[in-house]
């Protein structure tokens, strides 16, 4: 019988990490609810009983443990953390209600694997699944696995279904996509749309998540932002864990452009039109950002600091090249963040180089109140001046420097990041430390927003 045991045990270990299931997101507290109390109740029979959502086996992975790892290309050192049922179901589930992942323990509506040994089989030693109740404190270990009941992601979907019912408006969203695996989702987001909901916004990519993996049940989640009218490569979480991974790469970043100056394998590269010329063709911009309110009382911006002695003031550092001086008095620039701070790139264009970028109302106004716009070029092409509506109130064609209020012209254009999808199989299929330092890197480019193109061609006739 120790041997069995023994042999079982082992295997488990040893088993090739299972695909992940859908994890259950999105709900309404009462349809949430609703569909738990009517868990067992229906006369579906056994086989309605035994219909289970399956949640990705625990993983004791320390987010920011992994991305200090993966950035540096060391070992997964440190790893790990230990974490109670309820706990891994809100990371799996982080828009499921508090109270519902209560009642669900509460009720005892919450498995967890467990494997037997079956002595019938010809070959020896068979696994079986068995579910048993699991207590919210209950602490797992790798490889357990959670089951929820199959009522909670039906009803998800639905949800989901009955939100986003628009075929238009679904098949926009996907077009936005440039790539998928099991841990990222990569957008060219276009120009006009926010990343984030507020006040007065109806759609924004949070809100609109869920479309862009109807696979699963799960929302993808943001891990960093770009403005409203800015437009380029977005990445997107799949997983909480792997949302939670590429947070920490992100503030890594910054932590190491602050500290030394080095370029990690986070790497993005940005393309503006600006007003005017550097004095140099090239250089590293170093001035800290802090907030100030403006007269109304109301709003408020950023703007360079002499100082980094207090905290509102952050530093920030963008390095910039020159790709082409235009005769008409503007410059196309390559920008390379080192550090992630809002607007930082709009304000050190503005206030550091002298040169507002084209569109950029709040740091630019002074530069756009003699705007002129330029004539239209014989040779252009007639197609790229046909103007559109698009889902989402957006619109397409418009905004080059012929408008008399030209869109934001900066964009997105590059994106270099770590394989996150192949991390996470290297850290979910071993207890072992592990070696980074050949982790692939991923590369992702963003074609230029049509006013930005048109542009192009009207300084470049």
């Amino acid at each position: 019988m120790a041997m069995r045991t023994a042999a079982l045990l082992f295997r488990r270990r040893a088993a090739a990490p299972r695909p992940l299931k859908p994890h259950v997101a999105g709900l309404s507290t009462a349809e949430g609810h609703d569909a738990l109390d009517d868990c067992g109740r229906s006369g579906g029979g056994e086989a309605s009983r035994k219909r289970w959502v399956e949640l990705p086996p625990f993983a004791p992975l320390d987010a920011n443990a992994a991305a200090r790892a993966i950035s540096r290309g060391g070992e997964g050192e440190g790893a790990s953390s230990n974490a109670t049922a309820i706990r891994w179901v809100r990371r799996c589930c982080p828009h499921m209600p508090a109270s519902l992942v209560q009642k669900l323990f509460r009720l005892r509506k919450v498995k967890r694997n467990l494997l037997t040994a079956d002595t019938s089989s010809t070959d020896g030693i068979a696994e079986q699944l068995r579910l048993r109740r699991v207590s919210a404190k209950d602490e797992l270990v790798p490889g357990d696995i959670l089951f929820l009941p199959v009522n909670i992601q039906e009803s998800s979907v639905a949800e989901k279904t009955k939100k986003f019912g628009n075929k238009n408006e679904i098949d926009f969203l996907r077009s936005l996509e440039i790539y998928k695996d099991r841990a990222i989702i990569v957008l060219n987001k276009p120009p006009g749309m926010p990343v984030q909901g507020g006040v007065g916004i109806k759609n924004s990519i949070d809100i609109l998540a869920p479309m862009f993996d109807d696979s699963s049940s799960e929302v993808p989640r943001l891990v960093h932002r770009l403005d409203r009218d800015c437009s380029g490569v977005l990445v997107l979480g799949r997983t909480q864990l792997s949302a939670s991974i590429l947070h920490a790469i992100f503030r890594e970043k910054t932590a190491d452009a602050l500290a030394d100056g080095t370029q990690q394998v986070l790497q993005r590269k940005y393309i503006a039109l600006v007003i005017g010329r550097p004095r140099h063709p090239k250089g590293l911009l170093s001035a800290p950002l802090g907030k100030v309110v403006l007269q109304d009382g109301k709003s408020e911006r950023l703007t360079v600091c002499a100082g980094s002695n207090t905290t509102s003031v952050q530093d920030a550092l963008t390095e910039y090249r020159v790709i082409q001086s235009c005769p008409q008095g503007y410059t196309w620039l390559e920008l390379f963040p080192r550090t992630g701070r809002k607007h930082q790139l709009r304000v050190h264009c503005a206030e550091v180089l002298g040169t507002p970028i084209v569109g950029d109302y709040k740091y630019g106004r002074q530069a756009h109140q003699n705007w002129t716009p330029l004539s239209m070029p014989q040779a252009i092409d007639k197609e790229m001046m046909k103007k559109r509506k698009l889902p989402f109130g957006l619109a397409l064609g418009g905004g080059s420097i012929m408008e008399e209020q030209p869109k934001l012209h900066l964009h997105c254009k590059q994106m270099i990041l770590p394989d996150i999808s192949g991390a996470l199989q290297r850290l979910q299929s071993s207890d072992t430390d592990l070696d980074f330092s050949d982790l692939e890197k991923l590369s992702f480019v963003a074609p230029l927003p049509l006013h930005m193109r048109l542009s192009w061609e009207i300084l470049n006739p």
